[in-house]
């Protein structure tokens, strides 16, 4: 009686980590299928590492006789460098631009990366920012996001509007709004003219946009 061993198939799986890594090295461990995680350096220079995760996302080719001749993975929704099947999402943040056969260059693949890969990918992409960047003697930082604040969000969450720029008169006056000057209790003839000439300002921009919108002024003749 004869046993042999059917290895499972990678299409249909997710990035869970399918492939025993506990005697892989460092380089193995990182093109083999698997969970997400951030590639560690062997080396210290930014430049050797980035010939290092390169290397990493290089598709992965087969071979006769040891040597390579086509890529493995170059098919649809699998991944070019360990063949897990992946269909990303367009909202996916983390869905990754098309493979090269070079990485850096060279023309696009078919296939695409996993997790896994798209998330070394991002890294590979933050590395080569930071190579670039040291060459031209900037200093490099990675971008974080902000969170925009509640006050960003809504305008009015600090509070009621107190005061109003020209612009937003006019704006808020051409829409129809009616916008009138606080009255005190008893005012002077000086607050009183400010008073009815923003009345009259905030009339005349209603009017102009009504005009501008085609409304049309009938005259009704009284009987004589």
């Amino acid at each position: 009686m004869s046993m042999s061993f059917q290895p499972p198939s990678l299409i249909g799986s997710s990035t869970t980590n399918v492939t025993n890594t506990a005697f892989m090295d460092r380089m193995e461990h990182a093109r083999s299928a698997g969970s997400i995680m951030q590639y560690e350096y062997k080396s210290v220079k930014p430049k050797k590492q980035l010939k290092e995760i390169i290397k990493v996302l290089t598709p992965e080719k087969k071979t006769f006789l040891k040597i390579p001749y086509r890529f493995k993975y170059n098919i649809k929704d699998r991944c070019v460098v360990c063949g897990t099947h992946k269909v990303w999402d367009a909202s996916d943040n983390l869905r990754p631009p098309l493979p090269l056969h070079k990485v850096r260059k060279g023309y696009p693949m078919r296939g695409t990366y996993c997790e896994k890969h798209a998330g070394i990918h991002r890294q590979y992409e933050m590395l080569e920012q930071q190579v670039l960047a040291e060459e031209h003697g900037l200093s490099f930082s990675a971008y974080i996001p902000k969170t925009p604040s509640m006050q960003t969000l809504n305008p009015l969450s600090s509070g009621p509007l107190t005061t109003l720029k020209e612009t937003d008169i006019m704006s808020l006056s051409s829409v129809g709004w009616t916008i009138k000057p606080p009255t005190a209790e008893q005012e002077n003839i000086e607050e009183e003219l400010f008073r009815l000439l923003i009345e009259q300002n905030t009339i005349n921009q209603r009017v102009k946009t009504l005009l501008t919108e085609g409304a049309k002024v009938t005259i009704k003749e009284s009987d004589a």
